[in-house]
């Protein structure tokens, strides 16, 4: 019952974090691995083990379509999953947005645990680290510029970076190649300096009064952690609907 309370105590406070005490910090010393690696592999591990347990509780026809009475693990996860969806809908369009679900459905639940946990005194957010953002970012790039040859072809994908007037296609190309290299760089950027920004918030307060008072600060953390999953995601959404939507420069 004391560990419990302890733990419990903790919660509401940073005291750990104060302390420079980080629950994977001996683990990361003693394998030489980065501690926001060894961060991001046990989401992954988490995410995993509720991507299982979600598919146990659908694995009948009945589980499958008769819904959970009241607020549960799975009518949790299926109204973030309505929630991506309709997004989608929006804007990449109906059709499409059934394609592209799973990846993003699977980018703002993963990259939302990758924010959140570094609200949990111990441990530090991986979205924290700049490579974290970095390989997120570069993944988005990778998957919507293949999307987008695979819908169009090469040649439609590359005339979407030259513009409809000819003349000025050249300058427009090398314009339009930096911005989007540009992507992946702006993307860990925002991410990494929401997320370190909000956690230092919270640090400061909670040296000053450990108990209590960052109880609101846990709930405006707990906010930007689904505002900056919800952007990435967003943008992603976009930068998928701008790279695969069909269009003919000749009519211009």
């Amino acid at each position: 019952m004391k560990n419990i309370i302890i733990l419990l105590a903790m919660m509401f406070s940073n005291i750990t974090m104060a302390a420079g005490y980080t629950w994977l910090g001996g683990v990361a010393d003693k394998t030489g691995i980065a501690e926001h690696t060894l961060t991001f592999l046990l989401i992954s591990v988490i995410f995993i083990i509720g991507g299982v347990i979600f598919r146990l509780k659908t694995s009948s026809v009945e589980g499958a379509i008769v819904p959970d009475k009241g607020v549960s693990y799975r009518n949790i996860v299926e109204a973030v999953g309505d929630f991506v969806y309709g997004l989608a809908k929006d804007i990449i369009g109906k059709n499409e947005a059934r394609a592209y679900f799973p990846m993003l459905a699977f980018y703002f639940i993963f990259i939302f645990l990758n924010n959140f946990i570094g609200l949990i005194p111990g441990f530090s957010a991986p979205t924290e680290n700049f490579n974290t953002g970095l390989a997120l970012g570069a993944w988005v790039f990778l998957y919507y510029n293949g999307h987008g040859i695979r819908v169009q072809g090469l040649v439609g994908h590359i005339k979407h970076f030259m513009g409809p007037i000819l003349y000025v296609a050249p300058l427009i190309f090398v314009l339009e190649i930096i911005s989007h290299a540009m992507r992946p760089l702006t993307l860990a950027l925002r991410i990494r300096a929401n997320m370190m920004g909000d956690h230092k918030i919270l640090m400061i307060f909670s040296d000053l009064v450990p108990y209590v008072l960052p109880v609101p600060f846990y709930v405006l953390g707990l906010f930007v952690c689904f505002m900056q999953a919800f952007v990435f995601t967003l943008l992603t959404m976009i930068y998928i609907s701008m790279a695969t939507e069909l269009h003919d420069h000749d009519d211009h």
